[in-house]
C-alpha cells in the first residue's frame, strides 16, 4: 500500500491511496489539473483511479469533484446528506456516476475495504477513513472535531495515518481570528491541536508512520508541530507534515 497527500490544509486536501491494483482519491479540494500534474509526477495518470471519495461537505475537501468526475470520469462516493448540502453551497455542475455510503458502513473496492467513521466535525455527515487490504491498515483522519471515543481504538490497529494537527494553542490564543473563530477551531466540532494529535498517536503502537495533516496557515508552523510531537511521541515513530501547497514523497507501508 502507497498513500501521498497531494495537497493538506483549509485551501484544499486530496489523498491518494494505491493498494494492488485499486486507486482511490479522497476529496476534491485542489483542482482537477493540480491533481493530475501532482500524480503524473509520481507516475499515476489520474484517469486510472477507482473512486473519488468524499469526506464532508466543506468547500476545501468538496469543491472540485464534479470536475473530477466530469474531466476524468471518476465514479464520485459521498454520502446523500453531504451531496445535499455542497450542491445547495456550491456549483458542483452535473454529476452523473454518484454512489452513495452512510457514514458508519464499509466500501469495498475487489480485495480493498474503506471502513467510513462518522466524526463530530462541524459538517452535516463528516467522516474519516481506514483503508484495509491484506495485513496493512491505513487511517485518513482529519477534520475530527475532538478526540472522540472510537478514535482510541481505531489508532491501535494502524500501520500508517494521515492525523490533523492543525494548531497550536498558543499561536491561536495570540493570533489574528476573532473570538468566535479562535473558538469553534479549538471546541468539539472544531480541530485538533498539536498536543492532542500527538497523544493520539501515543497509542499507535504499530504505526510506520505519521503524516501531520491539515496545519493552520495561521495558527501553527510545521516546525512547533513536529517539536510537540517529538516530545510527546519520541524519536520512534517516522514523521513528516503535509504541504498545504505540494505533494508529499511516496509514504509505503
Amino acid at each position: 500500500m502507497i498513500a501521498i497527500s497531494l495537497q493538506s490544509g483549509s485551501n484544499g486536501n486530496c489523498t491518494y491511496v494505491e493498494t494492488g491494483d485499486v486507486k482511490l482519491l479522497f476529496d476534491a479540494g485542489i483542482t482537477g489539473r493540480q491533481a493530475s500534474e501532482r500524480l503524473a509526477a509520481f507516475g499515476r495518470d489520474i484517469r486510472d483511479v477507482d473512486a473519488l471519495i468524499i469526506s464532508h461537505d466543506h468547500t476545501d475537501h468538496v469543491r472540485h469533484a464534479g470536475v473530477f468526475q466530469r474531466k476524468y470520469g471518476l465514479p464520485v462516493y459521498i454520502t446523500p446528506r453531504t451531496l445535499d448540502s455542497s450542491t445547495g453551497k456550491f456549483d458542483l455542475g452535473k454529476l452523473n456516476n454518484i454512489n452513495y455510503f452512510t457514514a458508519g458502513e464499509e466500501i469495498i473496492f475487489d480485495n480493498v475495504s474503506v471502513q467510513t467513521i462518522p466524526t463530530p466535525h462541524d459538517a452535516v455527515d463528516s467522516t474519516v477513513f481506514v483503508i484495509s487490504s491484506g495485513n496493512k491498515r491505513l487511517g485518513i483522519m482529519t477534520d475530527l472535531g475532538h478526540v472522540f471515543r472510537d478514535l482510541s481504538a481505531i489508532i491501535p490497529t494502524l500501520d500508517g495515518i494521515f492525523i490533523e494537527s492543525n494548531y497550536d494553542p498558543e499561536m491561536l490564543a495570540n493570533g489574528p481570528y476573532p473570538s468566535f473563530l479562535k473558538q469553534r477551531i479549538s471546541g468539539p466540532k472544531g480541530h485538533l491541536s498539536n498536543r492532542e494529535a500527538a497523544e493520539l498517536l501515543l497509542t499507535g503502537g504499530r504505526l510506520k508512520w505519521a503524516c501531520l495533516s491539515h496545519l493552520s496557515n495561521n495558527n501553527n508552523e510545521p516546525e512547533a508541530a513536529l517539536q510537540t510531537h517529538r516530545e510527546i511521541v519520541g524519536d520512534h515513530l517516522d514523521l513528516i507534515t503535509a504541504s498545504r501547497f505540494a505533494p508529499t514523497g511516496i509514504l509505503s507501508l
